[in-house]
């Protein structure tokens, strides 16, 4: 963190956003109040997340791999270079079904990450 006059920013190291093996997380409420969250997906093929939902949209950019989402009743597999919009309150969840490990950043328009497992 660097201090500029009364402005404040922000340089943050991948590794301390680490928040599972598979999984690097920012919460923008802890840096500031920033209005947004992502998580910074790095899967190996066969890994995925589990069914949840959120009260808002969630995005996902697909940087590299292939993955199979399941969005409420839909299912389908999107390659690298594809953004995907999960609608808010829709059940959801992903697999790497490539056999590349998955680079994808899901992006949150809260502060924090609300979020419930449905399995």
């Amino acid at each position: 963190m660097k201090e500029k006059g009364n402005s404040m920013h922000y340089i943050i190291p991948k590794e301390e956003l680490r928040f599972s093996e598979t999984t690097f997380r920012f919460q923008g409420g802890e840096y500031g109040g920033v209005a947004g969250s992502f998580i910074w997906v790095c899967m190996p093929p066969g890994q995925g997340s589990k069914l949840h939902r959120h009260p808002y949209q969630e995005v996902f950019v697909l940087q590299e791999g292939q993955v199979t989402f399941t969005i409420g009743d839909t299912r389908r597999e999107i390659s690298a270079g594809n953004v995907v919009v999960a609608p808010a309150n829709t059940p959801h969840k992903f697999t790497n079904t490539g056999t590349e490990p998955l680079q994808m950043i899901s992006f949150h328009p809260s502060s924090h990450f609300i979020q419930e497992y449905l399995e």
